[in-house]
């Protein structure tokens, strides 16, 4: 079982912001968007190497949801890690496929930080640019 950071997800009231940061002043790229009832409420970045930032719209008080939501790491078994961290005496979610295509998993770490697991698959946003349409708030 490999595992890798795949993503950092960063929240912020002003993506336009963010993405002059991100983009224009350190030259990541946009991959692809998160597109909610036709309007995008977040992005994906690739910082280099199969490493993304993905960033999300906030419009809650900075002190109730910060700016840094969750880490994910990426794994080429997400079964073994499910079984990993069901042995460690942790509960992970059902594993279930994302809306950018990619299988997951959430777990929470002893201090409280959630984590997400992903395993790519051939149709996953992250390699093939497509939009993601999201449903959830």
């Amino acid at each position: 079982m490999k595992l890798k950071l795949a993503h950092v997800c960063l929240g912020s009231p002003d993506l336009a912001k963010l993405e002059n940061f991100y983009c224009r002043v350190l030259g990541m790229r946009r991959v692809f968007d998160f597109v909610k009832n036709g309007v995008c409420v977040g992005f994906y970045l690739e910082v280099g190497d199969g490493t993304f930032i993905e960033i999300f719209k906030n419009d809650s008080d900075p002190a109730a949801r910060p700016p840094l939501r969750h880490f994910c790491i990426e794994t080429d078994d997400l079964d073994a890690v499910i079984q990993r961290l069901r042995d460690g005496g942790f509960t992970p979610t059902e594993k279930k496929l994302g809306c950018d295509r990619t299988w997951q998993c959430w777990v929470e770490s002893p201090e409280g930080l959630r984590f997400e697991f992903q395993q790519y698959t051939a149709e996953s946003s992250q390699h093939t640019g497509a939009a993601c349409k999201v449903t959830w708030a």
